[in-house]
């Protein structure tokens, strides 16, 4: 089955309608940490504010989505992300509130924590309903399977570039305050929607695993591929940071997100051509490899002086990203048991927002420092973890894949 064959089967199962609630319903949590970060920064004068606030939305994000995950892996993603979507919006209007009071702004940044600790983590959900969904394609649900996880890395990077663009573009025709309504309006709307779904109610109906696979989830090899995210998200918040202080640098702060959305096309082409790979081409071996490609093409960062040298180098820097994080994905949905995999899959997610913050945070302190090499460095050394993390956990998760394909046990790799 060709890749485009695959896609048009893969999409006739749900409906364009369903793709379409599913990507719009992640542009929120897309929004909402730059929206965030102008709001406060608008409404206080101090950025030091807003990326405080924005970093509390953040980290509580990556606190709860695998508590969230683990619930709805429970009691099925209808329920828990139908309540998600109501309290979160809910929550960034009480932040609106907030931020337009005389409260210190402190007291916006416990509104923007509690606003992400309830979001949903669209993403990771939506790539939970696939194998569920896929279940009566007999001999093709495999490819299948695979061509929806290159579809939702390549979605998931595409809503980190529009959303932001979004927000900018809210701001530049209204303001701050607008684009986080928006964000808000969004989730209510298409989260709730995405939420009541017909394919919520498939996947929380497929066979579930045993009560002592469900009890288990940190295994080792899921501990590598968390690790292997924490890297690929320091890598999105140094690339971020870097471009920021070079745009700034070149009187140009406004191409910032342009400039980062091109690392995002780069990216969603390469996710999207990933469906063609072979299958003999196992995933652990494509993860090494993938990592060893993002570290040969993060090094010409190091050299970049202009705007004009960072934007082919940022293009062509985007396609080893989405590959790298399609395989950790779609690794994760093989090597976990199913009744946990809401909650492996919203854990990953977590992994890559918590490497974002570190990412940015160290990219920010060297950037004071000496500009925008030192945090471009910060994706140099993101990339040699990536490539650490992935070749030295060959063996144990090559041994997990081959488990897993063959239909082994899972629960003889937990910890004790």
């Amino acid at each position: 089955m060709s890749p485009t064959q695959s896609y048009r089967r893969l999409f006739a199962s749900t409906g364009l309608t369903y793709v379409l609630v599913a990507f719009l319903g992640r542009l929120p949590l897309a929004m909402s940490q730059l929206g965030v970060l102008l709001l406060i920064a608008d409404t206080t004068d101090s950025y030091g504010a807003g990326g405080a606030c924005a970093g509390a939305l953040a980290v509580a994000n990556a606190i709860g989505a695998p508590m969230w995950g683990g619930w709805a892996d429970r009691a099925g993603q209808r329920l828990v992300v139908l309540i998600q979507s109501v309290t979160g919006a809910f929550a960034l209007a009480v932040l609106l509130i907030t931020a337009h009071s005389d409260l210190s702004w402190a007291w916006a940044a416990v509104a923007s924590a509690v606003a992400g600790f309830l979001m949903p983590q669209v993403g990771p959900l939506a790539r939970v309903r696939w194998r569920p969904i896929t279940a009566d394609s007999g001999p093709h649900q495999p490819r299948l399977v695979s061509t929806a996880f290159s579809y939702e890395g390549a979605a998931d990077e595409a809503s980190f570039v529009l959303g932001p663009a979004l927000v900018g573009l809210c701001v530049s025709i209204v303001s701050p305050t607008f684009a986080l309504a928006t964000a808000a309006v969004l989730l209510a709307v298409f989260g709730t929607w995405f939420a009541l779904h017909e394919t919520a109610r498939v996947a929380h109906a497929a066979p579930r695993a045993s009560a002592e696979g469900a009890s288990r989830l940190l295994t080792p090899a899921l501990t590598v591929l968390c690790l292997a995210q924490l890297a690929i998200g320091m890598v999105f918040g140094s690339v971020q940071t870097g471009t920021s202080v070079l745009a700034t640098d070149a009187g140009a702060p406004g191409l910032t997100g342009i400039f980062h959305a091109l690392l995002g096309i780069g990216s969603v082409a390469a996710g999207l051509a990933l469906a063609g790979l072979p299958d003999r081409f196992a995933l652990p071996t494509r993860l090494r490899w993938f990592a060893v490609a993002f570290l040969a093409l993060a090094l010409p960062l190091l050299m970049v002086r202009s705007l004009a040298t960072l934007a082919p180098v940022l293009l062509v820097l985007g396609l080893s990203v989405a590959p790298y994080m399609i395989t950790t994905f779609t690794l994760g949905e093989q090597l976990t048991p199913a009744s946990r995999t809401s909650a492996a899959m919203t854990l990953l997610a977590a992994a890559t927002g918590l490497g974002y913050a570190a990412g940015a945070a160290i990219a920010g302190r060297l950037a004071d420092w000496g500009g925008h090499t030192p945090a471009f460095a910060v994706t140099v050394a993101a990339g040699v973890l990536a490539v650490l993390i992935s070749w030295s956990g060959r063996s144990l998760l090559g041994r997990a894949d081959e488990r897993a394909r063959h239909g082994a046990p899972l629960v003889n790799t937990v910890h004790p």
